[in-house]
């Protein structure tokens, strides 16, 4: 089979189902019947000899519909670019929608920012996904998003990576809490029975710091609170103890509504721009802006966003 044998139609419907996560949601979006999106579906996978996407609820692509719904993503950009440059008058066409994946921190200091900046130069809109630094490059691979913010510097197939920089995390409590749970130090007695704070289930960071001081085995009670400026708020109000960013707290260090629990426990996390590698003009635009703004903001200290 040769590339041009892919109907870009069929294509873009796979791609709908994906996002939707049902036959009968993509056909609502696409106005064509139910049956319309299974015959077109079933026609692609004929032609390429593969299943493509489950038939559960909700749908959910085989590692080769993931190829192929990468594929409809890019042509879908770059597709719109091309209309846009067709237009005569700027507006006159619809905005290109581009699905981007950061960590929560950064949403909460710097990248919408740069975003902001492009949205108000480029006929573009976005869709912002929140993933943890180290699962993000997975949404890459899944054709789910054209770029991440991410902590993994081995670049996705396909994808160009670009240095940031690094947020340093340092172990943090309210005075309350450390009189009242660690008025020990930072040590594997209190620190068994001292709430510790995580973002969600993926956020390894602050079991990672318990692990180097206590060994394996511990486990404290657990707060979840998945929102950065909540996490702030949580670690402030004495319900636990978490990893905050050094850039975040420095006044509040220094006048002592915070306390460092142990510098030696401090984590530093590196951050990438991964990007597929598109020749979209538009793509160029949101590198240069995440790029600039990101390695300004992790080298003089993001602050959180009022």
């Amino acid at each position: 089979m040769r590339p041009h044998d892919l109907d870009p139609a069929t294509l873009h419907t796979l791609l709908v189902v994906a996002r939707v996560g049902t036959f009968d949601a993509a056909a609502a979006a696409l106005f064509v019947t139910p049956s319309a999106v299974s015959q077109r579906i079933k026609a692609l996978e004929s032609k390429v000899g593969q299943v493509l996407i489950t038939r559960t609820k909700p749908a959910e692509p085989t590692d080769a519909g993931r190829v192929l719904i990468r594929l409809a993503s890019q042509w879908e950009v770059l597709g719109r670019e091309a209309m846009s440059e067709l237009v005569a008058e700027e507006g006159d066409d619809d905005p290109v929608s581009m699905a981007l994946v950061a960590n929560a921190d950064s949403l909460a200091t710097w990248l919408l920012p740069a975003l902001a900046r492009v949205q108000r130069s480029r006929n573009v809109v976005f869709e912002l996904l929140r993933e943890d630094e180290r699962h993000s490059a997975d949404l890459l691979r899944h054709g789910t998003v054209l770029g991440a913010v991410t902590s993994d510097p081995t670049p996705v197939q396909g994808c160009r990576v670009v240095e940031l920089g690094a947020m340093r995390y340092l172990p943090v409590a309210s005075p309350d809490f450390v009189r009242r749970w660690l008025s020990e130090g930072f040590e594997p007695v209190g620190l068994a029975k001292a709430p510790m704070i995580s973002f969600d289930r993926k956020d390894t960071l602050q079991s990672e710091v318990l692990r180097a001081v206590c060994g394996s085995g511990v486990t404290p009670p657990a707060v979840f609170v998945p929102a950065s400026r909540d996490f702030d708020d949580a670690v402030r109000l004495g319900m636990g103890w978490g990893m905050l960013p050094e850039a975040w707290i420095q006044e509040s260090l220094a006048s002592g509504d915070l306390v460092s629990l142990s510098e030696s426990c401090a984590r530093s996390i590196g951050l990438y721009w991964q990007h597929w590698a598109l020749a979209s003009p538009l793509l160029e635009a949101v590198t240069d802006a995440v790029v600039s703004q990101g390695r300004e903001s992790l080298t003089h200290g993001g602050k959180l966003r009022e």
